[in-house]
């Protein structure tokens, strides 16, 4: 096996050695950002969806003792808005500058949200970008393993030997199936961890709402 990865290193060129590197940055930021996602349990939201609940049924102590078992980024969005407006409760505050205070939270709530998010999505960009230049990179060198084949043919002229223009042929396009090849598991890794994002933003707007609008419909269970 270590012989056929040095063979193939050494077909493929400076190319195949790039491409490796990229692999091996790839590979790193995955496993950074998996570990990212698993630690602040990103769509686990089945708490956090109960504590919602209790919140509008009007069971606010209970709300929040159920979040002190989450550990999750959305649970402690939630827990940080519930604690907040139960401090804005009791302030003796007019009806109305009570809800410019509940705005203004909802604000903070809301950028400390996008903050979070921000911080799942870093690196992501990195990663689409190996899924664009990685195939072009392979595609790079087969044009120029391709231009050395045909080099090589016009110098021997006449005596042309036709399997070693296969032979050439086959080599440069090992640098295409080199670049697909980090290119495809890196755009699935990609889509993965955006679709995973996409959710728990929505998640997250949801939620909040539901915090945020419960004295307005304090009977109303969130679905």
């Amino acid at each position: 096996m270590v012989e056929s990865s040095s063979s193939l290193l050494q077909l493929g060129g400076p190319v195949v050695l790039v491409l490796l590197g990229i692999s091996i940055a790839a590979l790193a930021v995955i496993l950074a950002k998996t570990f990212q996602f698993s630690s602040a349990r990103v769509g686990r939201h089945g708490l956090v969806r109960q504590a919602v609940t209790l919140w509008r049924t009007g069971d606010r102590a209970k709300a929040t003792q159920v979040l002190l078992k989450d550990r999750s980024l959305c649970g402690a969005l939630v827990r940080s808005a519930m604690d907040a407006i139960q401090r804005l409760d009791q302030q003796p505050l007019a009806i109305q500058d009570r809800d410019i205070r509940e705005e203004r939270l909802r604000e903070e709530i809301s950028a400390r949200a996008a903050d979070r998010l921000f911080a799942l999505a870093s690196w992501l960009k990195a990663l689409d970008l190996v899924t664009q230049i990685a195939p072009l990179l392979g595609l790079f060198g087969t044009v120029l393993g391709m231009i050395e084949t045909f080099q090589a043919l016009q110098e021997s002229g006449a005596t042309a030997n036709p399997s070693t223009l296969a032979g050439g042929i086959w080599v440069a396009l090992l640098t295409t199936a080199s670049g697909l090849a980090v290119a495809i598991p890196v755009s699935v890794a990609v889509t993965w961890f955006e679709t995973r994002l996409e959710k728990e933003r929505a998640a997250l707007e949801v939620l909040l709402t539901g915090v945020f609008t419960a004295d307005a419909a304090p009977q109303q269970a969130l679905s």
